[in-house]
């Protein structure tokens, strides 16, 4: 088993206990799929929930239907998920008539907490603001090195294999006094923008919920998304997936991208028309980095695997390795919090997934 740092982060430090007993361990059940659910064991992030709630790591549900599940889920308190998890749907519910609280250690709930679990008083928490962090880093990455012309500038020396002139070639680019675009002020738009005070760089936002004065408080100046297209050399998309943010990227919006603009896209790949984007990336007007695409398995003779401007990676801004066990911190807090009667720090509320990821 691979040893990991396992203190919570600042944010996640809980009050002193009380002098008396410990809290107790809420019987608590896993629902994720298997691969999650050994990816957690290897990061040691199983023995952390195991100090905090009373659980088999052995019993993993990927079924609600499950006979053999049957007799845990009907003690179950608390459902730990994670990526995987089945939908929890009315029949699913019926099965756990103890559960009282569902922590998410990952990002969004959408696609397993459904409309029975809100109807049924089951409170919900998630550990997006821990997944949040790595996106942002890979953000912040991804921005500095574009800037640097790092893809252009690689394929060039490794076809050429002897010096060029590096004036010439990086004129127009570096990152002093580049022009950032922010769409969506959402957990990681916001965690990149403060990310990027350091750098000598001009931030712009867009969120139809950030005001003015709410962007000037992040350090960036909030403007329309077409304005937001024309001004930046960099856009980096951290909106949620919704119907009216489906192609928000279309065709007549990124033909408003300046020259040598690159796209950058951790988000969502709906949020970007893909037919659209290649004719742009094709043509060499712009470069992009794309972590999500549409679909999210791409045809194997798509162009997008082999432009020179165009990096593509599948899926990896998120937590991976190391980092799942941020999130397990995360969701070990919550149980506590549960279990010490304290309101979850994460909490997720019905109201909150018309307007997130």
């Amino acid at each position: 088993m691979t040893a990991r740092h396992t203190t919570a982060p600042a944010a996640e430090v809980l009050p002193p206990l009380a002098p008396g007993p410990r809290p107790r361990r809420p019987r608590t059940a896993l629902a994720m799929s298997r691969e999650t659910r050994d990816a957690l064991r290897d990061e040691g992030a199983i023995d952390l929930l195991r100090e905090v709630a009373d659980l088999d790591p052995d019993l993993l549900v990927t079924d609600f239907a499950d006979p053999s599940a049957a007799k845990a889920l009907g003690r179950t308190e608390v459902l730990l998920t994670h990526w995987g998890c089945p939908p929890l749907t009315e029949r699913a519910l019926a099965a756990m008539p103890r559960l009282r609280a569902v922590v998410h250690a990952a990002g969004s709930v959408k696609h397993h907490v459904t409309d029975a679990v809100w109807e049924r008083g089951i409170t919900v928490s998630s550990a997006a603001a821990a997944n949040a962090l790595p996106v942002a880093e890979y953000t912040l990455a991804a921005i500095l090195l574009t800037g640097k012309r790092i893809l252009e500038s690689a394929g060039a020396y490794r076809d050429r294999r002897a010096p060029y002139p590096l004036l010439p070639y990086f004129a127009g680019h570096g990152n002093y006094r580049r022009v950032v675009g922010i769409v969506g002020a959402s957990r990681t738009g916001r965690r990149v923008i403060e990310l990027l005070r350091p750098f000598d760089f001009t931030i712009l936002v867009h969120d139809p919920y950030l005001d003015d004065a709410g962007a000037a408080r992040l350090g960036a100046r909030s403007v329309g998304l077409d304005e937001l297209t024309r001004l930046s050399q960099v856009i980096s998309i951290h909106a949620p997936q919704l119907p009216e943010t489906h192609h928000m990227f279309d065709a007549r919006r990124l033909a408003l991208l300046s020259d040598g603009a690159t796209l950058i896209n951790t988000a969502r790949g709906s949020l970007v028309d893909t037919d659209a984007l290649i004719v742009h990336l094709t043509s060499g007007r712009i470069q992009a980095v794309l972590d999500v695409t549409d679909p999210e398995t791409l045809p194997v003779e798509s162009p997008l695997f082999r432009l020179p401007n165009v990096l593509l990676t599948p899926h990896i801004a998120g937590s991976l390795g190391s980092e799942l066990g941020r999130m397990t911190d995360y969701a070990s807090a919550e149980i506590t919090r549960y279990a010490r009667g304290m309101p979850f720090a994460h909490s997720v509320e019905p109201q909150d997934l018309a307007r997130t990821a």
